[in-house]
């Protein structure tokens, strides 16, 4: 079984961080590589410091506003011929396999064309399968006609480069066009997302928006890039965002209760809704979860998708929200 982030060594870490920088080519920013090692900043920077005393290679660094960046400098050799590990392959084919319904048909033909060559590298005793793994698909959306939309949004993350979007939300008829800076494009149950920052239009005084742009990838129409440049801001963050508590949409977070019964307690209690959340196990296998959500509306889905085994203890607003909408269920039901 694969070790927890904070139960790996300082050798591990160091070897970790060490492959990191010297295969991606990349800036690796102090705190994504803490993040990564689930360490301190100190301690990156200790291991940093012990790299290039013991490997003889140079790290550099540099500033972006207040974040610190590094990249290893390979002084023009060569990087040494590599082949994959079987148990490495088979991760990536396992990763293709449960990602194959978001992917689309062309980027699902690429990656599969990289895992054949991959494959061919293998040493000839070496037999695997790609067949052991499947996704279960129906109620998923086929991103097959948005391959252009994800690859212009790619390409402007890549440049930083604003983008110009039509974009047509679900209960309209009509396509808005915006201006937006493209940080992070993720997965969250069977959709991709594209999270973005408001740009200025051209021409137009400028308003902060209350809220960054949340796109659903396969509603936009048509995205294309312009000539302008942006940053990223210093404190994006997106686990921070995104990742500490319940709801894909993230307005200003709230205290929830809810009481489990039946199935839904073994389901609710098998599972991660919040990084604050408390399980409270009571008599007849019931479970009291406590968390923090941002999004009334996926909330109040959520509860009611589990019927009579869920009954929301607090707080008293959403308590009154759902016994109205149960009533308005029974009422159509009735008629």
């Amino acid at each position: 079984m694969p070790k927890k982030g904070s139960d790996r060594t300082y050798g591990e870490k160091l070897i970790m961080l060490f492959a990191r920088l010297l295969f991606t080519r990349e800036r690796h920013s102090l705190t994504g590589l803490s993040q990564a090692l689930d360490c301190s900043k100190q301690t990156v920077l200790r291991l940093i410091e012990d790299i290039e005393r013991s490997y003889k290679v140079q790290i550099e660094w540099s500033m972006q506003g207040k974040r610190r960046f590094f990249h290893l400098k390979t002084l023009g050799q060569s990087l040494p011929a590599l082949n994959l590990t079987g148990t490495e392959l088979q991760a990536l084919y396992m990763c293709r396999s449960f990602a194959e319904h978001l992917l689309g048909r062309q980027f699902l033909e690429e990656a599969t064309r990289a895992l054949e060559k991959g494959h061919a590298l293998l040493p000839r005793e070496t037999v695997l399968s790609s067949g052991h793994f499947a996704s279960f698909r129906p109620g998923t959306i086929d991103y097959t006609p948005h391959q252009d939309a994800i690859r212009t949004s790619i390409e402007a993350m890549e440049q930083k480069r604003i983008c110009e979007v039509s974009y047509r939300a679900i209960l309209t008829q009509r396509a808005k066009t915006f201006y937006i800076k493209p940080y992070k494009i993720f997965s969250h149950h069977e959709t991709i997302y594209l999270h973005a920052g408001l740009a200025p239009k051209p021409g137009k005084r400028y308003r902060e928006p209350d809220f960054d742009p949340l796109l659903a990838i396969h509603r936009i129409v048509g995205v294309v890039l312009t000539d302008r440049f942006f940053v990223v801001p210093e404190d994006y963050d997106f686990e921070k965002t995104f990742n500490q508590n319940f709801g894909v949409i993230k307005e200003e977070a709230f205290e929830v209760e809810v009481e489990f019964s039946g199935f839904a307690a073994g389901f609710v209690a098998e599972r991660i809704w919040s990084l604050d959340q408390k399980i409270q196990r009571l008599s007849d296998g019931k479970i009291n979860l406590s968390f923090s959500a941002s999004s009334e509306p996926e909330l109040k889905a959520w509860v009611l998708s589990f019927g009579d085994e869920a009954r929301v203890i607090g707080p008293d607003w959403l308590k009154e929200e759902i016994a109205e909408t149960i009533g308005r269920m029974d009422q159509i039901y009735q008629e």
